[in-house]
């Protein structure tokens, strides 16, 4: 699970360095009482002070353990800011559960820009720190919040190796522009675009051994003060620092892990194939004749069995008493289990965070370096094992047809193949007499080829840096002046060196050479002022600036040679350079106003000004408004010792969206043709041609209204949140038709159509037992979210369903966007079944009653995403051991089964393909004989993938004061072991029903992974 993030406020550094002083002096003592302090949630309490009978003997270290000098029976207080002191009878391995204070509570959550006590929240707010305990193979920063929060959806594109992650907060808002959440990392609003495809994903740019919390505002009331970029919400990352007076703690966590995949597609196996052929084919037919004499099983061929690793050292102290530190280098190295797919990744990062003339400035600076390396495999390979044909051998010819045709050549072309096995053809047009035959061009690559000949490497090196700086007004304290300057650069490249050999490139080759870079500056400034009147009335006001500069500049070339025994060998084949650079600026004006009345009654108000260089008109405000009712600390509630907290919240605002569009759409732009387009009158021939534009292009808008509850009972060891929210997006801005004149495109980017998104979330969490023993807690969260298109009019010609997504043969798509249905439903023919339940090919229903089969019987049916999700984390501890899993599930989700479409048939055409290769089938292909579009693309093949997952299991034991010696209080830490992906409930068919496209087409697998791991602190 995750906790409610407990940031103190600087009382909390000064115990502790008031303290420290007490805890050496305590290991001399020779009546040691030893002992662990944790909080509600299980986390250690650091910084705790111990007394007895009023006199202060210790105070915990970094990990809660504690070693202080006591008599046997002694009452021992336990106090520590925002926690209800507590006292007890000194005994042997104590073990003490500090439990929240709600009337003094001092909890304060990051929000944009600045601070609030999470009791004084007005809007709809998650703040969570990661679970330290209870986890499982947590590469990247998104794998700690999967399934831990309500509203949030956390989906990893695939089983690769680094590969990205999809993350949705309450929906998607728009339908063409950008549903990536904006990330803020210290104080700096990541640029979304990408410098690659594996390392590039945002979040892998930070060790998640260095994250101290996420704090995710959902709501426009939390989401408005970040404007333009807040529609899809934010994800806000602080990283750890280290602490005033803290003496240097080194720490040290590391794991290996193993991977294997779950399962495979139970295809046919050589003897099964021939006798299938057979069985279709006469016998002397040249099909026949194709098949080999091998019994190849590809799937096991192209998987291995993973080890990967992964190692963080950080060391936190202070230097002196104003200047904490806190540096950490990390190294991951991830194997895939598809072969000769990796991942290598080595972070740095340091903080220091001094306070400066008697506290009044504190500087806050952050550096974190990234370098990855991620060998990719041609992930083509999967799909390519699942259909070759297993009677083929992966390095030789075999069959009757193959031999003929080479003759004594067998050898050579092996030799051109890179010793793999290939569907033949003739090779006549290369006129080179060491090339006979080729690869025909359509067949199904050897997938060992494909790994083991090829496979790009990609490069990724990021940096960010930010410097917050933050004054208390001398003589003015109620002021606070505050400037953070960021700065985000990342390059990427991908470069690869296919041989003549390779299966997609053959005689040729090809030479990748990519290069991508991306810069990011900032400058924000504000000022803050506190005031309270009368002890009732309290004031928190706040404006700003702030200005971002975005580049990005690409260099992409593909070239391809003729082979070294052409007659034009070493001359260029084929040359493909691609470049150009842009950028982009926002300069915003913001401000925020707070008002608490007897600490009872809240109301803010934020509003955003954005001046964007994507819109002819730059300018557009972004308002909000949040309203809250601390219920339980009116009179009559106030003495109900059973409710710890009882708050209404009520919020409206207003977002922006401007991510995913051209920089320049607004005015007149002319791009120059290539060499071959010249025409010789005017200047150097060459002929510009007009882009598409529109100066009328605005923002998309959403509104979002929100209402939730907040409550705690038992001192909050049950609380949760309820929250109902609708959210509008309005001027979508959608690809449509255009006027004649329009630059030289039929269609362009217009602000046409509206989004609709309304749900329910539910988060509960529950301490059901807590004791000098025993401790469990739970934590539940629950997601309903509608999404309804309310408005296409004019993005198609005739009122159609606009057809979107990925193709699943080379015209068909599957998916599609129409008003009154959810954002990517599935376009469809309604299938017909028989008595025994099974589909009747060709039989589908004529909606339209006009007595034929055509494209307008299609109909809109189901969509890939779910209404409801839900997630589940539990953790029990016994003394020094723990154990705790997390569930996750989705409901409602539905997928396109490509595989299973592309299995169906059992025509001659379609196993004996153009008369020059074989494909395998599926054992249980639906041996179907039309190819038509009502066949494959019946909704018998939009199949439902609900599931429930188990994501995690960990067991673990902790311990402390190992290998002590005199003074030295040894080493503390823990070890554990932990599965993940355990095991998925589902009735899809496929290998996966998590599919992030909502077609099921060859997806990398995600594997089961098994882990050792050890966290030491010294």
């Amino acid at each position: 699970m995750m906790k409610q993030v407990k940031i103190k406020l600087p009382l909390r550094a000064l115990t502790l360095a008031s303290g420290l002083l007490l805890t050496v002096s305590s290991f001399a003592q020779t009546n040691a009482i030893k002992g662990h302090v944790k909080d509600a949630s299980g986390e250690p309490v650091m910084g705790a002070t111990i007394t007895v009978n009023g006199k202060a003997v210790g105070i915990t270290d970094m990990d809660g353990n504690f070693s202080v000098d006591a008599a046997p029976g002694a009452n021992l207080t336990f106090t520590y800011l925002g926690m209800t002191p507590q006292t007890v009878k000194a005994s042997k391995e104590m073990n003490i559960t500090l439990q929240d204070d709600s009337k003094s509570l001092n909890e304060v959550v990051v929000i944009g820009y600045g601070a609030v006590k999470k009791s004084d929240l007005t809007g709809s707010v998650t703040a969570l720190t990661p679970d330290s305990k209870n986890k499982g193979l947590v590469v990247n920063a998104q794998d700690m919040i999967s399934g831990k929060i309500a509203g949030v959806n956390v989906t990893s594109n695939s089983g690769e190796p680094g590969v990205g992650t999809q993350i949705r907060i309450r929906g998607g808002s728009s339908l063409n522009a950008s549903n990536e959440p904006l990330i803020v990392i210290d104080g700096v609003p990541m640029d979304n675009n990408k410098v690659g495809n594996t390392g590039s994903n945002i979040l892998s740019t930070i060790n998640p051994q260095d994250i101290e919390s996420f704090n995710v505002l959902k709501d426009a009331s939390a989401t408005a003060i970040y404007g333009s970029r807040g529609s899809n919400g934010v994800i806000i990352i602080t990283t750890k620092k280290g602490s005033k007076g803290q003496k240097p703690q080194v720490s040290y966590s590391g794991s290996v892990s193993i991977s294997e995949k779950k399962k495979t597609y139970d295809m046919m196996d050589g003897d099964e194939y021939r006798a299938f052929i057979k069985s279709v084919f006469a016998e002397d037919d040249d099909a026949v004749k194709a098949l080999g004499t091998a019994n190849t099983d590809w799937q096991d061929l192209i998987y291995r069995t993973a080890v990967s690793h992964d190692h963080n050292i950080s060391v936190a102290g202070s230097a002196g008493k104003s200047l904490p530190y806190r540096v950490s280098v990390g190294y991951t190295g991830q194997e895939g289990i598809l072969k000769n797919s990796d991942y290598k990744r080595y972070t740095a990062a340091i903080n220091l965070n001094p306070s400066l003339l008697d506290n009044h400035l504190t500087l806050n600076l952050n550096a974190k370096g990234m370098h990855s390396k991620a060998k990719k495999a041609d992930t083509g390979a999967i799909g390519a094992a699942i259909t070759f044909d297993p009677t083929q051998s992966p390095y030789d010819f075999t069959s009757e047809r193959d031999l003929a045709m080479l003759g004594n050549g067998k050898q050579q072309t092996l030799n051109n193949f890179g010793g793999y096995f290939n569907w033949l053809t003739s090779a006549s047009g290369y006129n080179d007499p060491q090339w006979p035959y080729t690869r025909f061009k359509d067949a199904t690559s050897n997938p060992l080829a494909l790994l083991e000949l090829g496979g790009n490497v990609e490069k990724v090196n990021s940096f960010i840096g930010s410097a917050d700086i933050d004054y208390k007004v001398h003589g003015f304290e109620d002021l606070r002046l505050h400037m953070t300057l960021g700065a985000e650069v990342a390059k990427g490249t991908v470069t690869e060196n296919q041989p003549t050999s390779y299966p997609s490139t053959i005689y040729y080759g090809g030479i990748t050479d990519n290069s991508n870079l991306k810069r990011n500056l900032l400058l924000n400034a504000y000022a803050q002022y506190y005031k309270d009147f009368n002890k009732i009335h309290h004031f928190d006001i706040m404006g700003g600036y702030e200005y971002q500069h975005f580049f990005f500049r690409y260099n992409n070339s593909w070239k391809q040679y003729y082979p070294s025994t052409s007659p034009n060998a070493g001359e260029i084949f084929k040359d493909t350079p691609d470049y150009d650079k842009y950028e982009n600026f926002l300069v915003s004006f913001f401000g925020r106003a707070n008002y608490t009345l007897m600490n009872r009654y809240y109301l803010t108000v934020t509003v955003r000004d954005d001046g964007s260089s994507r819109f002819a008109d730059h300018w557009g405000l972004f308002p909000s408004f949040a309203f809250a009712w601390r219920v339980n600390e009116e009179g009559f509630l106030k003495n109900v010792k059973w409710l710890s907290n009882l708050k209404l919240r009520l919020g409206y605002g207003k977002t922006g969206q401007q991510e995913g569009i051209s920089n320049y759409i607004w005015f007149k732009q002319y791009k120059k043709g290539q060499n071959f387009g010249k025409y010789p009158v005017i200047g150097d021939g060459s002929i510009y041609t007009p882009l598409y534009y529109n100066d009328k292009l605005k923002w998309e808008t959403t509104e979002t209204y929100n209402a939730g509850l907040d409550f705690g009972f038992l001192d909050n060891r049950l609380n949760g949140t309820i929250d109902v929210y609708k959210r509008k997006t309005k001027d979508l801005i959608n690809d449509a038709p255009v006027a004649a004149l329009a630059g030289s495109a039929d269609k362009g980017l217009q602000n046409i159509g509206s989004l609709e998104n309304k749900g329910v979330e539910i988060a509960l969490n529950w301490v059901p037992v807590s004791t000098k023993d025993w401790y469990w807690t739970m934590s539940y969260n629950f997601t309903y979210n509608d999404n309804k298109i309310t408005d296409l009019n004019g993005v198609s010609d005739n009122g159609d369903p606009v057809l979107v997504g990925e193709n699943i043969d080379q015209s068909n798509k599957v998916l599609a966007y129409q008003t009154g249905y959810a954002a990517n439903s599935f376009y469809v023919f309604q299938q017909l079944y028989g008595k025994d339940g099974k589909p009747v090919e060709g039989a589908v229903v004529d909606r339209n009653g006009d007595g034929k089969i055509t494209d307008s019987d299609r109909y809109l049916y189901k969509s890939v995403m779910a209404p409801v999700t839900m997630g589940f984390s539990t953790r029990v501890e016994y003394k020094h051991f723990d154990l705790g899993f997390s569930l996750r599930a989705s409901i409602g989700n539905y997928v396109y089964n490509q595989f299973e479409q592309a299995q169906r048939l059992k025509t001659t055409g379609s196993l004996w393909c153009q008369g020059s290769f074989l494909v395998n089938r599926y054992v249980k292909s639906l041996g179907w004989m039309s190819d038509a579009n009502s066949s494959k693309l019946s909704d018998y093949f939009v199949q439902n993938a609900s599931f429930l997952k188990m994501d995690n299991i960990t067991l673990g034991y902790s311990f402390n004061n190992l290998f002590k010696a005199g003074s030295w209080k040894g080493i503390s830490g823990r070890v554990y072991g932990s599965v993940s992906n355990v095991f998925t409930i589902t009735k899809y068919d496929g290998l996966d029903p998590e599919v992030v496209s909502g077609i099921d087409n060859n997806v990398y697998p995600r594997p089961i992974t098994f882990l050792l791991g050890v966290n030491l602190n010294f």
